[in-house]
């Protein structure tokens, strides 16, 4: 069950130390050592550890002792002390990720290092209110936690814009609507949360695990019953002033389009959402899931490959937007839709060369590597990254 956090005493932050004492100095130095065992590698040797953060071999050892007696790393023998492996245990503390969709809950129990190490998936009704969801995610955190080992923070994602933690989604989230998602789940959870809109959480577990790996930029596109994007400039989520950055399905095609869920007219998102897709094939299909229409699609039917040509040459304008605008390495599909693969992106990738730039036209546009995880390996990753630790 969730737990009591710890924070990391520090030179900037403690309370025990006066700023360049040497007690001030040892916690600023094991603070660094925790970064690096936060970060990349699973495990480094204590070599490595001195190489990566400066520090002398000598001190690293003395660090690593003072760690290993906190209980918050292991450590595993190698060719002389230098050459021995350190890790973060699991002991020193677990976090949990939350992602919400318009009908499903997913968690997932992780370690300081973002690793998944148990989750779970549940249906839920699309009119679902926040206090039944967030009292089944509270027992799902229990049940997946093992030993019932102490959660110390949470990060929660949900498809909705959100400003001051406050959830705006009438049209997909209406039994959230209004609500303060922070203040709401951390009296259910018991720990700190880290609230997020689920695109957010999508590109931030593809530019750390997926296909936005080794790149400064990139644009998370998840299309599902909304579409919304994750944008990551210079390695760092773009959230704009108010918190509300990439609400990429709402920007308008066609003025005289149909209406969308907002209120307005020819945005994205009417064009190129999973409910869109079904309705436009209602009367030619007798699809009524996205697997069925692209099953129909993968067979050669004729309506049900225009319905997804059509999505993808929308999308593509979309995405012209986005290439103009920010110029990304990498745009990246994810969400429900991106189980359509070619059948979507083949046409994706003409309407952007259609509408965009030349000297951003062939930006590559890619599926998701993580599917539908990803925003729910994002929340573990930045609860993990926002979790502090305490050498006592």
């Amino acid at each position: 069950m969730p737990g009591k956090p710890r924070t990391r005493r520090s030179a900037t932050s403690g309370t025990s130390a006066s700023p360049g004492s040497h007690a001030s100095l040892r916690s600023a130095n094991q603070g660094r050592v925790l970064d690096v065992l936060r970060s990349g590698e699973l495990s480094h040797t204590q070599a490595e550890l001195a190489r990566t953060t400066g520090l002398a071999p000598a001190t690293i050892s003395n660090i690593v002792r003072d760690l290993s007696a906190a209980g918050l790393v292991d450590t595993q023998a190698g060719s002389g002390r230098r050459g021995s492996s350190v890790r973060l245990s699991r002991g020193a503390g677990l976090v949990a990720g939350v992602d919400f969709g318009h009908s499903h809950v997913a968690v997932a129990i992780g370690t300081l290092t973002g690793e998944v190490i148990a989750e779970e998936r549940r249906p839920l009704e699309s009119t679902h209110a926040y206090a039944d969801s967030l009292a089944l995610a509270t027992t799902l955190i229990g049940d997946l936690s093992p030993d019932h080992a102490p959660v110390l923070r949470v990060a929660m994602g949900l498809p909705a814009p959100i400003t001051d933690n406050i959830i705006r989604g009438p049209g997909i989230l209406p039994g959230w609507n209004g609500a303060d998602g922070r203040a709401l789940a951390e009296d259910a959870f018991g720990v700190p949360v880290d609230l997020e809109n689920d695109a957010n959480l999508g590109a931030l577990a593809e530019h750390h695990k997926g296909v936005g790996r080794g790149h400064r930029s990139s644009v998370f596109v998840k299309i599902s019953s909304g579409v919304g994007a994750g944008i990551v400039l210079d390695d760092r989520l773009f959230h704009g002033a108010w918190g509300t950055a990439g609400e990429l399905g709402h920007l308008t095609l066609d003025e005289n389009g149909p209406v969308c869920r907002c209120g307005g007219r020819g945005c994205l998102e009417a064009y190129t959402s999973i409910d869109t897709l079904l309705a436009r094939t209602a009367g030619q299909l007798p699809a009524t899931t996205l697997d069925e229409l692209l099953a129909a699609a993968r067979s050669g039917e004729a309506s049900a490959l225009r319905a997804l040509e059509d999505a993808g040459l929308h999308l593509g304008w979309g995405l012209a937007g986005v290439a103009n605008l920010l110029n990304p390495e990498v745009l990246v599909i994810g969400g429900d839709m991106a189980r359509a693969g070619e059948l979507l992106l083949e046409s994706a990738r003409i309407g952007l060369r259609r509408h965009a730039l030349d000297t951003v036209a062939q930006t590559p546009v890619r599926v998701s590597a993580l599917g539908h995880r990803a925003s729910l390996l994002g929340a573990v990753l930045l609860a993990a990254e926002h979790t502090e630790l305490s050498v006592d």
